[in-house]
């Protein structure tokens, strides 16, 4: 785990996003999301059991939730809390570059 959130990043022509678990505990996990121009897969999407507080910390993304017509742009600073069971997905990130997410799963009420 990095000591620092900017540390350790990936390669930017690496093939897949790297996920890295900064604290864990019942109902809980914190994780560092490093995106390098990933999105996801065409006709997929994320429906998790807990909830998902997200802040994107550098590069730049395009969030979209099957529930809203249009992708929202998340530039470094923007935040969402996601909902249990709320389908989303992201549709493009910043190639060339590393977009970091800080990513706060929590158990749904």
């Amino acid at each position: 785990m990095p000591d620092n959130l900017f540390a350790d990043l990936p390669a930017l022509d690496a093939a897949d996003e790297q996920f890295t678990r900064l604290l864990a505990e019942p109902g809980l996990v914190v994780e560092r999301i490093v995106s390098t121009g990933q999105a996801s897969p065409p006709d997929f999407w994320y429906e998790q059991a807990q909830a998902e507080w997200i802040v994107l910390l550098a590069g730049e993304a395009l969030l979209r939730f099957a529930d809203e017509a249009e992708a929202r742009r998340l530039q470094p600073g923007d935040c969402l809390d996601i909902a249990a069971g709320r389908q989303h997905r992201v549709d493009w990130t910043q190639p060339g570059t590393h977009t970091i997410w800080l990513a706060i799963h929590r158990a749904a009420p």
